[in-house]
């Protein structure tokens, strides 16, 4: 099965080796047809700390590294 990517932004890097990447969808409201931002917060496993807060990263589902953590960075996007 292939492991999901997302792409958020880091909002913290408090703890160590993990950071926290909010990851926000639109979609359709199915009743009045307007676009609707949702985020969702992911606990992702950084192991040199090189990620800090305001950085746009994309993160890859993989085994669980603890109990909160099943997702990891793979790096960080250019824009």
């Amino acid at each position: 099965m292939p492991k999901r990517i997302l792409q958020g932004v880091v909002v913290s890097d408090c703890n160590d080796k993990t950071v926290t990447v909010k990851v926000e969808r639109r979609f359709m409201h199915p009743v009045y047809k307007k676009f609707i931002r949702r985020s969702k917060k992911y606990a992702a496993h950084d192991e040199n700390n090189a990620f800090k807060v305001g950085d746009v990263v994309r993160i890859r589902e993989c085994a669980p590294i603890s109990r909160t953590k099943t997702w990891e960075v793979m790096a960080a996007d250019a824009e």
